[in-house]
């Protein structure tokens, strides 16, 4: 019923091995990266804090959060919240991520439409994801005497997949801001510097593995309510 034909199979196979490549991979660059110590000595909260006053942004807070990789910037309360490994570490590996967090606060400043774009959509992924899977499996089960409710979890999903596209220039576009500013700013050497850019670029795939999981995912319950309609 579930229409897992070969082809779809080894699509959905092939995304997952490439997250899990892609995730040890940015696991694997931060680690290392985690021990090449800058030498402008300055932690994770500092750079965020400088890069923040040199774009002339004196509203926005930069605060630790418990976890790793929990880094993120939140445009509700204007904080850049830190994981505590970021937060206090003096590496070229944390001077990436909490720059990059901090882009995003830039981001925010200058209204930079994408984000705005994504900040809309976000109430919309919050309640798609408490209900979408069981509308989905619903709709599913139904397909042949209630074609509509898969249709309406197809819709849900759309939105869900729609943010992660949204998601990928915003994710580069800050990691950009990030990586010329410490680059303009001569806040690292030239292999800190590489080492960034490095940090930055794997953690960017993450995000592009997870769109095309998601379009993938997208299409095949479009093909199963597709050929329950033809049945």
């Amino acid at each position: 019923m579930l229409g897992f034909s070969l082809p779809s199979m080894i699509l959905m196979g092939g995304i997952m091995l490439a997250s899990w490549l892609v995730s040890s991979r940015l696991k694997s660059k931060f680690e290392h990266y985690s021990k090449l110590h800058l030498q402008n000595g300055m932690s994770g909260a500092e750079i965020a804090e400088k890069m923040l006053a040199d774009n002339g942004i004196r509203d926005v807070r930069v605060i630790s959060t418990p976890g790793r990789l929990t880094d993120h910037y939140n445009p509700a309360d204007k904080t850049v919240n830190l994981s505590e490994a970021v937060y206090n570490q003096r590496n070229a590996a944390a001077a990436a991520v909490a720059a990059h967090e901090c882009g995003h606060a830039v981001q925010h400043a200058v209204g930079y439409e994408w984000l705005t774009m994504r900040s809309k959509l976000v109430p919309v992924v919050n309640v798609a994801s408490t209900y979408m899977q069981w509308i989905l499996l619903a709709g599913i089960v139904m397909l042949k005497t209630f074609p509509g409710l898969l249709l309406v979890g197809i819709i849900i999903f759309a939105a869900t997949t729609l943010f992660s596209i949204v998601t990928l220039p915003v994710e580069y576009d800050a990691s950009n801001r990030a990586l010329a500013w410490l680059e303009n700013k001569r806040m690292l050497t030239p292999q800190e510097q590489a080492g960034a850019k490095d940090s930055l670029k794997w953690a960017a795939r993450t995000y592009v593995v997870a769109a095309l999981g998601s379009i993938a995912t997208l299409l095949y319950y479009i093909s199963i309510y597709m050929g329950g309609r033809r049945d």
